[in-house]
Protein backbone atom coordinates (compact mmCIF):
# COMPACT_ATOMS: atom_id res chain seq x y z
CA UNK A 1 0.00 0.00 0.00
CA UNK A 2 1.15 3.39 -0.95
CA UNK A 3 2.95 5.86 1.69
CA UNK A 4 4.68 8.77 0.31
CA UNK A 5 7.37 9.66 2.78
CA UNK A 6 8.13 5.88 3.43
CA UNK A 7 7.56 2.36 2.21
CA UNK A 8 4.30 1.07 1.51
CA UNK A 9 2.38 -1.21 4.12
CA UNK A 10 1.84 -4.62 2.58
CA UNK A 11 -0.80 -7.13 2.93
CA UNK A 12 -1.63 -7.79 6.94
CA UNK A 13 1.05 -5.32 7.26
CA UNK A 14 4.35 -7.45 7.74
CA UNK A 15 5.59 -9.04 4.46
CA UNK A 16 5.99 -12.57 6.05
CA UNK A 17 2.32 -12.29 6.62
CA UNK A 18 1.05 -11.77 3.01
CA UNK A 19 1.09 -15.83 2.36
CA UNK A 20 -1.65 -15.96 4.74
CA UNK A 21 -3.95 -13.16 3.17
CA UNK A 22 -5.92 -15.03 1.00
CA UNK A 23 -6.90 -17.75 3.48
CA UNK A 24 -7.45 -15.36 5.69
CA UNK A 25 -10.04 -13.76 3.58
CA UNK A 26 -11.85 -16.59 2.69
CA UNK A 27 -11.97 -17.89 6.00
CA UNK A 28 -13.09 -14.91 7.94
CA UNK A 29 -14.83 -12.48 5.64
CA UNK A 30 -17.06 -14.39 3.47
CA UNK A 31 -15.65 -12.44 0.92
CA UNK A 32 -17.13 -14.53 -2.16
CA UNK A 33 -20.45 -13.10 -0.58
CA UNK A 34 -19.22 -8.87 -0.75
CA UNK A 35 -17.06 -9.33 -3.74
CA UNK A 36 -19.68 -10.21 -6.03
CA UNK A 37 -21.98 -8.19 -4.47
CA UNK A 38 -18.73 -4.81 -5.02
CA UNK A 39 -18.46 -6.35 -8.79
CA UNK A 40 -22.59 -6.79 -9.46
CA UNK A 41 -22.73 -3.18 -8.43
CA UNK A 42 -20.43 -2.08 -10.60
CA UNK A 43 -21.93 -2.89 -13.93
CA UNK A 44 -19.06 -3.66 -16.40
CA UNK A 45 -19.79 -4.15 -20.11
CA UNK A 46 -17.80 -5.21 -22.50
CA UNK A 47 -15.21 -2.50 -24.06
CA UNK A 48 -15.29 -1.38 -20.42
CA UNK A 49 -11.74 0.08 -19.05
CA UNK A 50 -11.41 -1.03 -15.44
CA UNK A 51 -9.32 -0.40 -12.69
CA UNK A 52 -8.78 -2.21 -9.67
CA UNK A 53 -7.30 -0.27 -7.16
CA UNK A 54 -5.42 -1.27 -4.96
CA UNK A 55 -5.57 -4.76 -6.16
CA UNK A 56 -3.23 -7.31 -3.72
CA UNK A 57 -3.36 -10.44 -4.77
CA UNK A 58 -5.49 -10.01 -7.61
CA UNK A 59 -8.85 -11.95 -6.26
CA UNK A 60 -11.08 -9.32 -7.10
CA UNK A 61 -9.25 -8.17 -10.26
CA UNK A 62 -9.88 -11.92 -11.67
CA UNK A 63 -13.60 -11.89 -10.69
CA UNK A 64 -13.94 -8.78 -12.48
CA UNK A 65 -12.57 -10.36 -15.54
CA UNK A 66 -14.31 -13.35 -15.30
CA UNK A 67 -17.30 -11.79 -14.67
CA UNK A 68 -16.77 -9.90 -18.44
CA UNK A 69 -14.09 -10.89 -20.29
CA UNK A 70 -14.90 -8.26 -22.86
CA UNK A 71 -13.65 -5.54 -20.40
CA UNK A 72 -10.20 -4.14 -20.03
CA UNK A 73 -8.99 -4.87 -16.67
CA UNK A 74 -5.87 -3.61 -14.54
CA UNK A 75 -4.80 -4.04 -11.41
CA UNK A 76 -2.68 -1.28 -9.52
CA UNK A 77 -0.47 -2.12 -6.37
CA UNK A 78 2.23 -0.87 -5.05
CA UNK A 79 3.58 -4.23 -3.42
CA UNK A 80 5.55 -6.03 -6.10
CA UNK A 81 5.47 -9.30 -4.41
CA UNK A 82 1.77 -9.30 -4.04
CA UNK A 83 1.47 -8.21 -8.03
CA UNK A 84 3.56 -11.60 -8.11
CA UNK A 85 1.40 -13.56 -7.07
CA UNK A 86 -1.66 -12.03 -8.84
CA UNK A 87 0.44 -12.37 -12.08
CA UNK A 88 0.36 -16.24 -11.36
CA UNK A 89 -3.25 -16.44 -10.60
CA UNK A 90 -4.53 -15.19 -13.45
CA UNK A 91 -2.12 -16.63 -15.98
CA UNK A 92 -3.39 -19.88 -14.44
CA UNK A 93 -6.62 -19.21 -15.11
CA UNK A 94 -5.65 -17.86 -18.51
CA UNK A 95 -6.91 -14.10 -18.27
CA UNK A 96 -5.19 -11.25 -20.35
CA UNK A 97 -5.05 -8.85 -17.22
CA UNK A 98 -2.88 -5.86 -17.13
CA UNK A 99 -0.81 -5.74 -13.47
CA UNK A 100 0.71 -2.37 -12.39
CA UNK A 101 3.18 -1.52 -9.76
CA UNK A 102 2.01 2.31 -8.59
CA UNK A 103 0.62 3.91 -5.90
CA UNK A 104 -2.36 5.28 -6.00
CA UNK A 105 -1.80 9.07 -4.77
CA UNK A 106 0.63 8.94 -8.19
CA UNK A 107 -1.37 6.46 -10.71
CA UNK A 108 0.77 5.27 -13.82
CA UNK A 109 -2.37 6.45 -16.07
CA UNK A 110 -3.76 9.14 -18.18
CA UNK A 111 -6.54 11.04 -17.10
CA UNK A 112 -9.77 10.43 -17.95
CA UNK A 113 -8.51 6.67 -18.75
CA UNK A 114 -11.05 3.83 -17.39
CA UNK A 115 -15.38 3.79 -17.28
CA UNK A 116 -14.78 2.13 -13.86
CA UNK A 117 -12.33 1.90 -10.83
CA UNK A 118 -13.06 -0.53 -8.38
CA UNK A 119 -11.17 -1.37 -4.81
CA UNK A 120 -11.85 -3.55 -1.75
CA UNK A 121 -9.99 -3.01 1.62
CA UNK A 122 -7.81 -0.41 0.22
CA UNK A 123 -8.42 2.99 1.89
CA UNK A 124 -8.24 1.56 5.23
CA UNK A 125 -4.44 1.72 4.95
CA UNK A 126 -4.15 4.91 4.20
CA UNK A 127 -3.89 8.13 6.32
CA UNK A 128 -6.32 10.63 5.78
CA UNK A 129 -4.29 13.05 3.10
CA UNK A 130 -3.44 9.99 1.24
CA UNK A 131 -6.89 9.35 1.42
CA UNK A 132 -8.12 12.48 -0.11
CA UNK A 133 -5.07 12.49 -2.82
CA UNK A 134 -6.49 8.53 -3.95
CA UNK A 135 -9.56 9.91 -4.88
CA UNK A 136 -8.68 12.74 -6.37
CA UNK A 137 -6.88 10.94 -9.16
CA UNK A 138 -9.32 8.78 -9.07
CA UNK A 139 -12.05 10.91 -10.00
CA UNK A 140 -9.36 12.41 -12.71
CA UNK A 141 -8.95 8.78 -13.87
CA UNK A 142 -12.58 8.41 -14.57
CA UNK A 143 -13.68 9.48 -17.85
CA UNK A 144 -17.11 11.99 -17.64
CA UNK A 145 -19.97 9.88 -15.86
CA UNK A 146 -17.47 7.08 -14.80
CA UNK A 147 -17.96 5.21 -11.67
CA UNK A 148 -16.04 4.20 -8.23
CA UNK A 149 -17.21 1.35 -6.19
CA UNK A 150 -15.55 1.00 -2.95
CA UNK A 151 -15.48 -1.84 -0.28
CA UNK A 152 -13.77 -0.92 2.75
CA UNK A 153 -14.47 -0.68 6.96
CA UNK A 154 -16.67 1.80 7.73
CA UNK A 155 -18.83 3.20 10.34
CA UNK A 156 -18.89 0.45 13.13
CA UNK A 157 -22.72 -0.27 13.44
CA UNK A 158 -23.22 -0.75 17.13
CA UNK A 159 -20.93 -1.96 19.97
CA UNK A 160 -20.19 -5.47 19.29
CA UNK A 161 -18.89 -4.16 15.45
CA UNK A 162 -16.82 -1.17 17.31
CA UNK A 163 -15.25 -3.24 19.21
CA UNK A 164 -14.67 -6.03 16.26
CA UNK A 165 -12.81 -3.35 14.34
CA UNK A 166 -10.39 -3.05 17.03
CA UNK A 167 -8.58 -5.97 15.57
CA UNK A 168 -8.21 -4.40 12.45
CA UNK A 169 -7.26 -1.00 13.98
CA UNK A 170 -4.27 -2.72 16.25
CA UNK A 171 -2.85 -4.63 13.17
CA UNK A 172 -2.85 -1.74 10.63
CA UNK A 173 -2.69 1.20 12.69
CA UNK A 174 -4.97 3.77 14.50
CA UNK A 175 -3.89 6.57 12.79
CA UNK A 176 -5.27 5.17 9.10
CA UNK A 177 -8.30 3.22 10.44
CA UNK A 178 -9.67 6.14 12.49
CA UNK A 179 -11.19 7.41 9.65
CA UNK A 180 -13.36 4.19 8.95
CA UNK A 181 -14.63 4.73 12.92
CA UNK A 182 -15.57 8.16 12.28
CA UNK A 183 -17.78 6.99 8.58
CA UNK A 184 -15.18 9.79 6.39
CA UNK A 185 -14.61 8.20 3.32
CA UNK A 186 -18.12 8.96 1.66
CA UNK A 187 -17.17 12.65 2.63
CA UNK A 188 -13.66 12.06 1.15
CA UNK A 189 -15.50 10.88 -2.23
CA UNK A 190 -17.73 14.52 -2.08
CA UNK A 191 -14.69 16.10 -1.83
CA UNK A 192 -13.17 14.91 -4.61
CA UNK A 193 -15.55 16.07 -7.00
CA UNK A 194 -18.33 13.14 -6.96
CA UNK A 195 -21.64 12.95 -7.24
CA UNK A 196 -23.92 11.10 -5.95
CA UNK A 197 -22.10 9.03 -3.64
CA UNK A 198 -24.11 6.57 -1.49
CA UNK A 199 -23.11 3.58 0.89
CA UNK A 200 -25.43 0.62 -1.15
CA UNK A 201 -25.00 -2.28 1.46
CA UNK A 202 -23.29 -3.12 4.77
CA UNK A 203 -22.17 -6.64 5.99
CA UNK A 204 -21.56 -7.65 9.65
CA UNK A 205 -17.78 -9.29 10.02
CA UNK A 206 -16.11 -10.50 12.63
CA UNK A 207 -13.79 -7.99 12.58
CA UNK A 208 -16.35 -5.04 12.33
CA UNK A 209 -18.73 -3.48 9.36
CA UNK A 210 -18.07 -3.47 6.23
CA UNK A 211 -19.56 -1.17 3.59
CA UNK A 212 -19.90 -1.19 -0.13
CA UNK A 213 -20.55 2.69 -1.67
CA UNK A 214 -20.54 3.69 -5.47
CA UNK A 215 -19.63 7.21 -5.92
CA UNK A 216 -20.60 8.68 -9.55
CA UNK A 217 -18.52 11.57 -11.71
CA UNK A 218 -21.05 13.22 -13.78
CA UNK A 219 -20.18 14.04 -17.18
CA UNK A 220 -18.81 17.29 -17.40
CA UNK A 221 -16.55 16.54 -14.02
CA UNK A 222 -12.62 17.12 -13.75
CA UNK A 223 -9.85 17.68 -16.25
Amino acid sequence: MPDPGGPFVPALRFHRLTRFYDPLMRLTLREARWRALLVAQASLRPGDRVLDLGCGTGTLTLMLKRTCPGADVTGLDADPSVLAGARRKAAANALAIDFREGTAIAPPFAWRSFDRIVSSLFFHHLVPDDKRQSLWEAFELLKPAGELHVADWGRPHGPLMRMAFLSVQVLDGFSTTADSVRGMLPRYMEEAGFEPVEETHRERTVFGSLALYRALKRAGGGA
